[in-house]
């Protein structure tokens, strides 16, 4: 398989996988173990690759919610220096609070885990994404006929810090983190869809401090030009498809059909664990 190929198939890989509940990082982990088993002097630097498309990623869904993001950032500033305090403004204002509160603990965490590095392991045991796999499809099974009653107004600060604790246990490959805090927010009695706008929300500054912390480390990389065209290539395709599959995640979830990907991760991670 050439570089092209190679680098083509991780940038779709990260663009379906980023928005659905499947686990991109588990997945990346597992196509890379495949990938060294076929051939074990391949020159990819995976980490590099994932935090570049990550970034293709996280402009697809700042797309997709742009006039949300809009809206929500016009109020809070709007709140703090308008004193305004219209019931709308009010809400939006509250609702910002809350996607900030729920990105504590992942980004806590995530400092932690840089800084002693006791994830790293994790990161080589293709096997654990099996099991944590099993975890994902478990949950999702678990949520699959919840309906809730919570709309965006009604969401409580103490269901934000517990959706921000499904996200920080998302940190575990093979957890994924829409699945996780979708789970999280249907678990607090939000609507489907409530669940979904919230998690995809939460993702930008918690996707944001990534790419920025990734930044230092790539922009002292020397790369050359072939390079250059091979990471730009898959960070435009991890947008575009995770653009698409994020339009049809909303409607998966709206219909109640999150136990297709339970049956998806039960069998990969069987496969896994069994294989590889």
């Amino acid at each position: 398989m050439s570089m092209l190929m190679i680098y083509i198939l991780l940038g779709i890989l990260q663009g379906v996988t980023e928005p659905i509940p499947v686990s991109s990082s588990g997945h990346l982990l597992i196509v890379q173990s495949f990938l060294e088993l076929i051939n074990k002097h391949l020159n990819v630097d995976f980490e590099t690759l994932a935090t570049i498309t990550n970034f293709g990623s996280l402009i697809a869904i700042i797309i997709i919610f742009w006039k949300d993001i809009v809206t929500l950032l016009s109020s809070f500033f709007s709140y703090l220096f308008k004193k305004n305090r219209e019931k709308e403004v009010v809400n939006d204002y509250s609702y910002c609070l809350k996607i900030i509160l729920a990105t504590i603990p992942a980004a806590v965490l995530g400092l932690i885990a840089t800084k002693f590095k006791f994830l790293d392991f994790l990161e080589k045991n293709v096997k654990f994404v099996g099991i944590m796999l099993l975890f994902t499809a478990l949950f999702l099974f678990l949520i699959k006929d919840f309906k809730g009653t919570k709309n965006k107004d009604k969401i409580s600060f103490k269901d934000a810090l517990i959706i921000g604790i499904y996200q920080m246990i998302a940190i575990i490959p093979g957890i994924s983190r829409s699945g996780a805090t979708i789970v999280g927010g249907m678990f607090q009695n939000l609507k489907r869809e409530t669940a979904f706008n919230f998690s995809f929300i939460l993702y930008i500054p918690i996707s944001l401090a990534t790419s920025i912390l990734g930044i230092k480390d790539i922009v002292e990389m020397s790369f050359n030009k072939g390079e250059v065209i091979l990471y730009s290539i898959a960070t435009i395709l991890a947008g575009i498809f995770t653009y698409i599959f994020t339009k049809w995640f909303s409607k998966i979830v709206k219909e109640g059909k999150l136990a297709y990907f339970s049956i998806y991760c039960v069998i990969l991670g069987l496969i896994v664990i069994l294989f590889l």
